[in-house]
């Protein structure tokens, strides 16, 4: 199996806990090292790696692939100067600050012919599995409405600066809400219209940290809500359809494993508690189901699979950058019709 290079444009938490524990594991990934720009922490984990002094420095390196894991602002700037370089890239979500720039790189991609695709690792969790599949049973009949949350009790500002800071791409649309605007997309494809309520709820927050998207399709309506005011939170995901509902918690245990130290080994990798499976209610056959749903396993190893593939083999990305571009827009819309009030035409 051929091996690719990778380097990582920083190595905090999510290099450490997001990236590298599975670019170690598959063995068509090679870890070359992370830009660190004060604190040296990567060869504590991989003594043999590199610590780059600065971008150009990767760069000028061997690497097939970066990865762009630094704050949302930088992304543009970045990935464009990888693409020019000649590397494949993979950007962390929100994508970037706005759609023009979303597109600029996607196009740019294109004629570098290189792979562009974004980290919208949440498709491979395992609550979001189990709705997928649920739809795609369509065990519920045609959707009348869906709710997808994504909330915390986290009253407190963030002890990351460039999260709280009042800059382009920092605030919860920003952070939390590509995560659940690209899982309805995946779900329910692209809205016609968006109404969006966006505010600020924490004491000295000075971004915006609350929202309720209403996203409008011809014959249902979708609705995506986060904040940080949750202790007791509801199901993340609600589905109401013609013949009945399916109710489930967000419990993926990835993240918390992953932050724990424990290493990705797929025979037990991601599997839930019992106590979150989800609730079905419904009708199928004549017959009044009412059971509990266990949860398939998630697993973000099959998004770095599918990536390596794209590049080695000319399949499509795990998430293409055209994804990456639509929940922009979505984001978009949804500043727009807060600020103007109204529903907005996407």
């Amino acid at each position: 199996m051929r091996q690719l290079k990778v380097a990582l444009l920083a190595y905090g938490m999510s290099g450490k806990v997001f990236h590298a524990p599975f670019l170690e594991l598959h063995p068509g990934f090679e870890l070359a090292g992370a830009w660190e720009r004060s604190k040296k922490l990567i060869n504590a984990d991989f003594p043999s790696v590199k610590s780059y002094k600065s971008l150009a420095d990767l760069l000028d390196d061997d690497c097939d692939l970066v990865i762009v894991n630094t704050p949302v602002d930088t992304h543009f700037e970045y990935a464009k100067a990888a693409l020019i370089a000649g590397k494949h890239v993979l950007v962390e979500k929100a994508f970037t600050t706005t759609s023009a720039e979303a597109e600029e790189l996607r196009d740019l991609a294109f004629s570098q012919n290189r792979v562009l695709s974004i980290f919208h690792n949440r498709r491979w969790d395992s609550d979001f599995r189990t709705v997928e599949d649920m739809c795609r049973k369509n065990v519920l009949g045609n959707i009348i409405e869906a709710e997808i949350r994504f909330e915390r009790f986290r009253p407190e500002l963030s002890a990351k600066r460039h999260k709280e800071m009042a800059a382009p791409g920092a605030g919860i649309l920003m952070d939390l809400g590509p995560h659940i605007i690209d899982q309805a997309l995946c779900l329910f494809g692209f809205p016609d219209e968006i109404s969006a309520d966006i505010r600020t709820t924490r004491y000295m927050s000075v971004v915006d940290d609350w929202f309720d998207l209403t996203l409008f399709y011809p014959k249902f309506r979708v609705r995506l809500k986060a904040g940080f005011f949750a202790r007791e939170p509801l199901p993340a995901y609600t589905l109401y359809g013609e013949k009945g509902s399916f109710l489930k918690s967000r419990a993926d245990v990835q993240e918390d494993d992953l932050k724990a130290g424990h290493k990705p080994m797929p025979s037990d990798w991601g599997i839930e508690p019992e106590s979150h499976a989800g609730r079905l209610y419904t009708e199928i056959e004549g017959v009044i189901v009412r059971e509990k749903v266990a949860s398939l396993p998630g697993n973000y190893y099959t998004f770095f699979d599918k990536l390596y593939h794209a590049i080695i083999n000319d399949t499509p990305p795990p998430v293409t950058s055209d994804d990456g571009l639509a929940v922009m827009r979505i984001i978009e819309g949804a500043i727009a019709s807060n600020e103007q009030k109204k529903r907005i035409t996407l």
